[in-house]
């Protein structure tokens, strides 16, 4: 059975990048370098909230 992926963020945490950004690196430290399925998704699901979380530059002139 094939679950897909909410491309949604949960905006309940309201954590920074960096916060997010650590939490990231935690998963690949865990991992050994390799993401299980379980771990993919988890992995998405910080990149789309570190993507959020993250400043927004203003485009060049």
């Amino acid at each position: 059975m094939l679950h897909s992926m909410s491309t949604t963020v949960e905006s309940s945490s309201q954590r920074t990048a960096d916060e997010v950004n650590e939490e990231i690196r935690a998963l690949w430290r865990r991992s050994g370098g390799t993401l299980s399925g379980e771990q993919r998704e988890e992995y998405q699901r910080l990149v789309l909230e570190w993507a959020a979380a993250a400043p927004q530059s203003a485009p060049a002139a």
